[in-house]
């Protein structure tokens, strides 16, 4: 089949949209053959990574609004415009190529966000929308520990959220969908009025077979002193303010807490930990290289993900790769991500219950070692059969060939 991709964000060798942008182009190419449009600002990296590795039947067509060469990343306001520019001609292009090629399945992989449109559904042919996320939202009664910059960012997405589902474009992006994969339940429910067909919960996130094996090299380190992890950007909807609460009340004196990333949230937490007097087992490491950033998940007992909104994402997937058990709350994507198998899951009804629930499921893990391992093993074991790309990419042939077909019935 000729398959076209429309990946704004698509980038070898990262994670987050870019990554997703990446491994879907190349395992769609596994089978079939692939057009992706892009930006012309990702055109370096992956022509140098096809100089090294050919795929013959993966072909990229880069676009960009105004030579714009520029990430925008942390600019949520100059993104979103760029994103609708760059629609614009990934559209027109998009046209451009079907009248040549005459595409059996059309698909929109980067941006994510369920509010935003995308354009390359409007062909006359059968289009896929997704995996689409951003329908997450923290609980009210988190808020009132956010700052007022906090609140303000949550409000502006809120109502972001409400003017994008109103956006006809964004309704007909919907309407035109055959199949509508979605990261969380969350968003299922927001996208299904917006007239979405065949919604189901999946997951965007995955690991090549290279990163499980290397991650499942980790042994876990001996029992004390017992580590907690978290890896991040130190933002207030990150909910880490929740975690070193959290470890402050387990009082595990044979403990520490590692935390890494940084962000405008950092000094705060500095300031809570030093407060509820446990900086001196609380490290903040900082933004640290990749490399390294695993090599501490490897010294480390479990993870620790207390996040308000995410929609999916990798950190959960790496640390059960590595065979560390989870401890998150039941929110967006991590909810899909952990199970029982795999770790310690936390309701999120209000601050105080969740670090007291967090605390708990801490002190548990501390002092329980064959929990830690057979937690361990079945997030290794899951990792393996839900989340490799390789499988992934089976899923994707199928996916477009029973889109195809249903189409070609009618």
């Amino acid at each position: 089949m000729k398959i076209l991709l429309s990946c704004f964000a698509c980038e070898p060798g990262q994670g987050s949209e870019e990554g997703v942008g990446w491994n879907v182009a190349v395992q769609s190419a596994r089978f079939n053959e692939v057009w992706v449009i892009t930006r012309e600002f990702c055109r370096p990296p992956i022509e140098e990574e096809l100089q090294r590795n050919p795929i013959p039947n993966l072909h990229f067509v880069y676009v960009e609004p105004f030579g714009w060469k520029e990430s925008f990343k942390g600019r949520q306001g100059g993104l979103q415009l760029h994103y609708y520019l760059w629609q614009i001609l990934a559209y027109r292009k998009a046209k451009e190529l079907h009248r040549k090629l005459h595409f059996d399945v059309t698909r929109h992989v980067t941006y994510v966000k369920f509010w935003s449109p995308s354009l390359v559904g409007l062909l006359p042919v059968p289009f896929i929308w997704g995996p689409i996320g951003g329908g997450e939202s923290a609980p009210k009664p988190f808020w009132r520990d956010f700052s007022t910059k906090g609140k303000l960012y949550e409000f502006a997405r809120d109502v972001a959220q409400r003017i994008g589902e109103l956006d006809p474009l964004t309704r007909l992006t919907a309407r035109r969908s055959v199949f509508t994969p979605v990261t969380t339940e969350d968003t299922a429910k927001r996208v299904r009025p917006m007239g979405a067909k065949n919604v189901q919960i999946y997951s965007e996130a995955g690991l090549s077979k290279d990163a499980i094996a290397r991650l499942g090299q980790y042994t876990m380190p001996s029992e004390e002193p017992i580590r907690f992890i978290s890896l991040g950007r130190l933002l207030h909807w990150k909910g880490y303010h929740l975690s070193v609460r959290a470890f402050a009340k387990a009082n595990l004196p044979n403990a520490e807490y590692w935390l890494l990333g940084d962000g405008p949230d950092r000094e705060h937490l500095e300031t809570i930990a030093r407060e509820l007097g446990c900086e001196d087992r609380i490290k903040f490491w900082g933004r640290r290289p990749r490399e390294e950033s695993l090599e501490k998940l490897g010294a480390s007992h479990v993870l620790v993900h207390p996040s308000l909104h995410d929609s999916g994402g990798w950190t959960c997937l790496e640390g059960m790769a590595a065979g560390r058990p989870i401890i998150c709350l039941a929110l967006g994507g991590p909810d899909t991500q952990v199970t029982e198998e795999t770790g310690i899951k936390v309701p999120a009804r209000n601050p105080e219950q969740a670090v007291r629930d967090l605390a708990e499921a801490m002190t548990l893990l501390a002092k329980n070692a064959s929990l830690r391992e057979q937690l361990g093993e079945g997030g290794k074991k899951r990792v393996r059969e839900v989340y490799d790309w390789d499988a992934k990419g089976e899923f994707f042939a199928q996916l477009y060939d029973k889109v195809r077909t249903a189409n070609s019935s009618r």
